[in-house]
């Protein structure tokens, strides 16, 4: 009698594999750049305090902060380059108040702007 035992995958179970692991693909890589935004996120953070800690000296040095970075001197940049910071007056102008927006860039552009005022205001609140 021969023995006929078969070795190896059906197409059966290879395609049940393969569907396994797209759907483990569908639910991960969205995870993934969710998360690595996030972490990019600190960027702009770090941009942010360090142009309002320059700004604050201005401040002090000159009784009114600035809405030019060149002044500071602050980079508009971000130190890896996600965000890029502007300044401009609040509502009781330049000498009481200035904000600062840190504008997404590149593949961080989909999660939006972040500011930080002269009175410790952050916005929005849940990506401080």
């Amino acid at each position: 009698m021969a023995n006929n035992r078969m070795t190896g995958f059906t197409l059966i179970e290879l395609m049940i594999v393969v569907a396994i692991i797209a759907i483990l693909g569908m639910i991960a890589v969205p995870a993934y750049n969710n998360s690595t935004i996030k972490a990019r996120r600190s960027d702009g953070q770090t941009a942010l305090m360090d142009v309002m800690a320059r700004e604050e000296r201005y401040f002090t040095e000159r009784n009114t902060y600035s809405t030019n970075l060149a002044a500071l001197p602050a980079s508009a940049a971000s130190q890896e380059g996600f965000y890029t910071v502007s300044a401009a007056a609040c509502g009781g102008g330049i000498t009481s108040c200035v904000i600062l927006t840190a504008t997404a860039q590149g593949p961080q552009a989909p999660d939006g702007n972040m500011t930080l005022d002269s009175r410790g205001q952050k916005l929005p609140a849940n990506k401080w």
